[in-house]
């Protein structure tokens, strides 16, 4: 699979349309650091300047839906002292940055198991989505503490109790029903699932939601990535044919 389009066919070339949907797994910042000799927390730090630059600039490229993957089930399994640093930072952004969110009219979502997150942090989520809940120019939803399978396990505890309950009928059971009890369960699927730093693997994002999506994988590390970087994925979206398992029109 192509990392991003030959010379030939963009990014000079119309793409046919835009994904509502973008999906990012943010790889690559303890990478960036460490090939200059600096601490993990400062490619952490670099990476949330990317994706600030990003969120500024990408208003006007159409899609509706950003979906980024900032920390997962399994970095809680990383060194304390890492951990610690990406939750001061998590803290810092949502005290200091949510309001470049809210003034680029960007709504605010959190995915994943929130109980496993501070207080404070719960708190400071819910004071922000709260803040721009009302924003219309697109949704960021910031996968936290977020595991794709633990995600399922939740779904289908949900199910269970609503079926055991009396609340729903289990021969009603279908896959519309199911995606309404997961964690993204107002979103539509993403079209397009993007991933930095040359890895070609889900790791555990957005599994049930992504069965069609189309893949796009780059070399670039994330703290790297920019919004050029990002428009020559859309226009290589544009010009693939999505067919769900139908043969060609």
């Amino acid at each position: 699979m192509p990392t991003r389009p030959n010379a030939a066919m963009a990014p000079s070339a119309e793409p046919q349309n835009v994904p509502r949907h973008i999906a990012i797994i943010m790889d690559g910042n303890g990478r960036w650091a460490k090939s200059r000799y600096l601490p993990r927390v400062a490619g952490h730090k670099r990476g949330a300047e990317a994706l600030r630059k990003i969120l500024e600039g990408c208003g006007s490229l159409g899609f509706d839906y950003l979906t980024i993957y900032a920390f997962s089930s399994e970095n809680w399994n990383r060194p304390a002292g890492e951990v610690t640093d990406l939750m001061e930072l998590l803290k810092y952004y949502l005290t200091y940055e949510i309001e470049t969110i809210h003034k680029n009219g960007i709504r605010l979502k959190i995915i994943g198991d929130r109980s496993r997150l501070s207080k404070d942090i719960q708190t400071q989520i819910e004071s922000a989505e709260a803040m721009t809940d009302s924003n219309q120019n697109f949704t960021l939803n910031v996968a936290l503490s977020y595991g794709a399978r633990q995600e399922v396990l939740r779904a289908v505890q949900k199910l269970c109790s609503d079926a055991q309950s009396g609340n729903i009928n289990p021969t009603h059971i279908d896959e519309s029903l199911f995606a309404r009890y997961l964690d993204t369960a107002t979103l539509p699927d993403p079209d397009l699932l993007i991933r930095t730093g040359g890895d070609q693997r889900l790791s555990n994002f957005l599994l049930w939601q992504s069965a069609y999506t189309e893949l796009y994988f780059t070399p670039v590390l994330w703290p790297d990535f920019t919004l050029e970087h990002l428009k020559d994925a859309i226009a290589d979206y544009g010009l693939r044919e999505r067919r769900y398992g139908n043969t060609h029109n």
